[in-house]
């Protein structure tokens, strides 16, 4: 039987050391602060909303939401934009996305100040990641994915780790992140050829095609850590959500697995906490 990789352990050890910080902030009057912007009312985008604020409210973090009908105008988006990028108050700045097709979303995305953009959402931050600058913030749920591997003492130098998933805000800079730490990582798509034995050669997947439950015992072997990175809608449990591994299949095979919740997304908005301290510490000369 597989060892649960819980994320609650994680997320609290983050919140611990972040309490410090903040702490340390407060005593120079200064409070780090994250603005949300979202646009219409998605479910899944008041789920992260209330996710972000529950977390930022448990360590005293300030936050403000700027919420804008589905309607909403690219002109009008873009001077929020600029109105949030130079309000000095704000420390991290997040757009929940995706946004509606009526939008640019691209250039949208592009006006987010790097040094503010803590779910590294713009091309200038993407880049940052790819150029191994430190400096550049990557996004919340690969970072996520590294902090859950270190807290459970998982070794990734040298290891092989396949990657299914390529998109910029999961699959590449997750890759990206594990290549830090000198892992060998193919990243696998649905191109790929082969897939279920590139996936039993490796030791660690990162499961993160948003497919519900594509992952099954025909992918995995004896030993490997399957760290599910999918939300998906549960096709067999209306309202409820899955992730891009079917647990049952492979619990009695792998070593260890994430669950679905309560996995890689219970850490994300403790990393979006962590990520909004540390653009407060930078923008204040305290990092960096």
């Amino acid at each position: 039987m597989a060892k649960l990789l819980k994320g609650k352990a994680v997320a609290d050890s983050i919140k611990k050391d972040l309490s410090k910080r903040i702490d340390a902030l407060k005593a120079k009057k200064i409070i780090p602060k994250l603005g949300i912007i979202r646009v219409g009312n998605r479910p899944d985008d008041l789920f992260y909303e209330k996710s972000a604020k529950r977390a930022c409210s448990s360590l005293k973090i300030d936050w403000e939401i700027f919420a804008y009908p589905e309607s909403v105008s690219q002109q009008d988006l873009e001077d929020a934009l600029y109105k949030r990028g130079n309000d000095r108050r704000i420390n991290g700045l997040l757009i929940l996305a995706p946004l509606p097709q009526n939008l640019d979303e691209k250039k949208i995305r592009s006006l987010i100040p790097w040094e503010k953009d803590i779910d590294g959402m713009s091309l200038d931050s993407a880049g940052k990641v790819f150029a191994d600058d430190p400096a550049g913030f990557p996004p919340c749920t690969p970072t996520a994915c590294l902090e859950l591997l270190k807290f459970y003492d998982i070794p990734l130098e040298g290891k092989k780790v396949a990657v299914l998933g390529r998109s910029l805000v999961a699959g590449k800079p997750i890759s990206m992140l594990l290549l830090r730490e000198h892992a060998t990582v193919t990243i696998c798509h649905s191109k790929t050829k082969n897939l279920a034995e590139v996936c039993r050669g490796a030791d660690i997947i990162v499961a993160a095609m948003g497919r519900a439950r594509m992952l099954n015992s025909n992918y995995v072997k004896t030993g490997q850590i399957i760290i599910d990175v999918g939300i998906n809608d549960d096709p067999k449990n209306s309202g409820q959500y899955c992730g891009d591994v079917n647990f049952s299949s492979v619990e009695s095979i792998v070593s260890g697995i994430t669950p679905v919740p309560g996995g890689i997304g219970s850490i994300t908005a403790a990393v979006l906490c962590k990520h909004t301290v540390m653009a407060c510490e930078m923008q204040n000369g305290f990092l960096g």
